[in-house]
């Protein structure tokens, strides 16, 4: 790399950046830079990098690699840049200083503006092509009194009657002002001195409902003006300022209901002519020098410092509050995303309507659709609705279904009434029929979507929203990972964030609970499969495609010998996938065309027996040779013998770890999960020196532990809180100010948690009422009613106690 190339790059390195803003420790800094550059992911560096990262937890890796990719963002801008403007020739010391210096691409664009090819051109670059640069730098830099041993400086000299911008000495003066106001703006002691006073000073926010309405405003958003009502007079410290209240100014500013105003204390002026007045109005320069670099000084504040700080003030708390909207959506797409699945039950999924009738679909416990039906039940006739509720206690009575899944949109709550009186009536005994209320958000979506119709090809896509419904109840994960996140209405304002950091943010997200949760490798589907740390898309169709054709996976290993899935793909899924024994019962088909013989990659061995398919074999008492070959390898791979350690969380390239691990409490393979090795692990005290002994980190030590006393069918998703189920329910008039009610977080904002009471309408604890807790999507909690508006159907409540649970980390 040459010495020019090298003097381009930004004057500070990632690492230490990193580390400051996110006050981390460098050297954790430095290993987690490295891991991005080797193009780990997240789940894989949380679970499996624990030594390299301080056992650091996910969130806090997000919140890296984020500031990580927006740092190499703005060093590439600055590379770029200093080039474009040597190449224009107009590449000055300071401005080069000035980039190198920058840490944010907002400084950078700011810099560059004036260079820009296509904008406007900037004032002082007009000046400088009429040729008064010379005389402004000695302005500003050289000239002293007369007799001083100054260079001097005859302004009138410059006066050119025929030429535009220099026809008057009024003309050069302004001139003269504009570049040397874009000096000072662009010297990097005048950056650092505005960033300051800003920092001390307390810049403010105001809006106001807009006077004249704009013409162009859409009569629909005219119409939502009431909704802004608390921003009609509102001001407001900046550091005081919370994320909701940003994203709503935003909003009705952009909805042209609101008029938004920056309002920048005076000190902040004054405190920064100081500064110029020291710096350059020294006592020796002439009285017309003076004058000149004090308008300069004027001129750079009002046309360029000023309009710079609300842009950077406008866009930092846009930032900022886009990523609290981020956050929220990313905790409570997680919290949905983990909540417990409802296994071994048959299940009646409800899409409710009015007019088209409520879409019912009863499926069996393993999500295969059993009946479908539309039920008319509102806006009938007395003797319909009879007949209808007939038919519907046929087809459960039919069924034995017990438990009933009603989606949460149009007509949710007269269908809850339905099912709550005749439940109260008896109808459906000797059944303990139950109700639960699922998000039916973007159910409509997946109705017609390519997964619905390989899914369901026979079946009307208005009934597949109700199969869709059911199946969110049994296994929410499994289901909500087939349509896009973003349609899932957990968040705050997250449709005024740029979409594609939503997609990135919730596709992580997506990825962090299904990695963390494990799929199976012999039963999971291409969207799920496509959702684990480490595969893509084309990637999940080959390992499909690969299984259909060679029937299940006998062990991890075998993912290797897929075309495409090299070596880094292994290491970083290998851990999220499980092969469990029950999974293997599966006959691999024979391929067209192949003799009665099944061939060698359909082989199953299960601890380390080959399965014979039906067929008689010859027993296997050939050892494993070191491959010659790339087929000998593969074979070699497709002949390892089912391994229960497949079945657990721990990744393969810790298997020899265990192994040692299990010797040393005389511990087997098939103990796993039981609670005479739990017994034995638990006795284990001085885990550092084990640790050392094993050639390993004490956290993955840690960690192998905890894999081996879990279950082998443990699951994450058992320890977050449960769907509530109903029989009855009340309405906003049958509760009271001080009554206590239970209920489930609906959904969580910055200021405060959306709670299901029961009652078709969900109540807000205010984060001043929540005593100090945190409440996340999915908590259980026990509330009072505090205040009750039957006008606007808003409850307030207020905290009195969380359910506690155990936190998985």
């Amino acid at each position: 790399m040459s010495k020019e190339t090298d003097e381009d790059d930004a004057m500070w390195d990632v690492e230490s950046v990193l580390a400051e803003r996110l006050d981390v420790k460098i050297w954790i800094s430095k290993n987690i830079v490295r891991l991005l550059e080797q193009s780990h992911t997240i789940p894989f560096i949380a679970r499996y990098r624990k030594e390299k990262t301080d056992n650091m937890d996910v969130p806090k890796l997000r919140d890296i690699k984020a500031l990580y990719e927006d740092l190499l963002a703005v060093q590439a801008k600055i590379s770029f840049v200093i080039k474009t403007i040597r190449k224009l020739g107009k590449l000055t010391k300071d401005l080069k200083t000035a980039l190198r210096c920058a840490e944010t691409l907002a400084e950078v664009e700011t810099l560059y503006l004036p260079y820009k090819g296509g904008s406007k051109r900037h004032y002082a670059e007009r000046a400088k092509d009429l040729g008064l640069e010379p005389l402004a730098l000695d302005v500003l830099y050289n000239t002293t009194a007369a007799g001083k041993g100054g260079k001097a400086v005859n302004i009138q000299d410059y006066v050119k009657p025929s030429t535009q911008g220099l026809s008057t000495l009024t003309e050069v003066e302004t001139g003269v002002k504009h570049i040397i106001a874009d000096v000072i703006h662009k010297t990097k002691e005048t950056a650092e001195t505005i960033r300051q006073l800003c920092k001390r000073n307390g810049i403010s926010i105001s809006s106001a409902r807009r006077k004249q309405v704009d013409k162009k405003a859409k009569d629909t958003d005219m119409s939502k003006a009431h909704k802004y009502e608390l921003y009609f007079s509102f001001s407001s410290f900046v550091k005081l300022l919370k994320p909701h209240q940003i994203l709503a100014i935003n909003r009705g500013e952009s909805q042209k209901i609101l008029t938004v105003k920056i309002n920048i204390p005076d000190v902040i002026k004054e405190s920064y002519v100081s500064f110029c007045e020291k710096k350059w109005l020294k006592a020796s320069l002439p009285m017309f020098a003076q004058l000149i670099i004090s308008r300069s000084t004027e001129d750079a504040y009002i046309r360029l410092i000023q309009p710079t700080i609300i842009r950077h003030t406008r866009s930092e708390l846009t930032k900022t509050a886009e990523k609290v909207s981020i956050e929220v959506f990313q905790s409570n797409l997680k919290r949905l995303l983990l909540t417990p699945p409802v296994r071994g039950k048959v299940v009646l999924g409800v899409d409710p309507g009015f007019t088209k009738g409520c879409k019912c679909a009863v499926i069996k416990p393993n999500g295969d659709p059993l009946d479908t039906f539309v039920l008319f039940i509102h806006n009938s006739k007395h003797q319909q609705k009879l007949e209808e509720t007939k038919r519907l206690k046929n087809i459960i009575l039919k069924h034995r279904c017990e438990t009933v899944a009603i989606g949460n949109g149009t007509a949710c709550r007269e269908t809850e009434a339905f099912f709550s009186d005749l439940i109260t009536k008896g109808t459906f005994e000797p059944l303990n029929l139950k109700f639960c209320i699922v998000r039916e958000c973007s159910s409509s979506i997946y109705s017609v979507s390519d997964v619905a119709q390989q899914e369901l090809p026979d079946m009307d896509p208005i009934l597949r929203s109700a199969v869709s419904i059911a199946r969110r109840l049994q296994d929410p994960l499994v289901e909500l990972v087939k349509v896009e996140p973003k349609h899932i209405g957990v968040g705050m304002y997250q449709h005024d964030v740029p979409e594609n950091q939503m997609k990135i943010a919730v596709d992580e997200t997506v990825s962090e609970c299904v990695s963390f949760v494990g799929v199976n490798l012999n039963y999971c589907t291409e969207t799920l499969l496509r959702r684990v740390a480490g595969i893509t898309s084309a990637m999940a169709k080959k390992v499909i495609a690969w299984r259909e054709k060679n029937g299940p996976f006998v062990n991890r290993e075998q993912l290797k010998v897929i075309k495409g899935l090299g070596p880094k793909t292994y290491e970083q899924c290998a851990g999220f996938v499980k092969i469990y024994r029950h999974s293997l019962q599966a006959e691999p088909p024979v391929e067209p065309g192949e003799t009665g013989e099944t061939p060698h990659q359909n082989e199953h061995k299960i601890n380390g027996e080959p399965s014979t398919n039906g067929r008689k074999r010859k027993a296997n008492t050939t050892k494993l040779k070191t491959p010659s070959s790339k087929r000998a390898k593969v074979d070699q791979l497709l002949s390892v013998p089912l391994n229960l350690l497949d079945s657990t969380v721990i990744h393969p390239e810790s298997y020899q770890i265990t192994q040692k691990l299990l010797k040393k409490v005389d511990g087997e393979v098939s103990n796993i999960g039981q609670p005479s090795l739990s017994r034995k692990l638990n006795q284990l005290t001085d885990l550092d020196s084990l640790a050392v002994e094993l050639n390993t980190g004490k956290p993955t030590l840690e960690f192998i532990i905890e894999a081996l006393k879990a279950p082998i069918d443990s699951d994450i998703r058992n320890e977050y809180d449960k769907p509530v189920f109903k029989q009855g329910l009340l309405s906003i008039h049958d509760i009271k100010v001080g009554q206590k009610l239970t209920g489930k977080v609906d959904n969580v904002t910055h200021f405060g948690a959306f709670v299901d009471i029961g009652v078709g309408r969900d109540g807000l604890i205010h984060t001043s009422k929540m005593n100090r807790q945190t409440l996340e999507l999915g908590d259980s909690v026990t509330v009072v009613v505090i205040n009750i508006d039957n006008h606007k159907t808003r409850i307030g409540l207020k905290l009195l106690e969380k359910e506690s649970r155990t936190e998985h980390k």
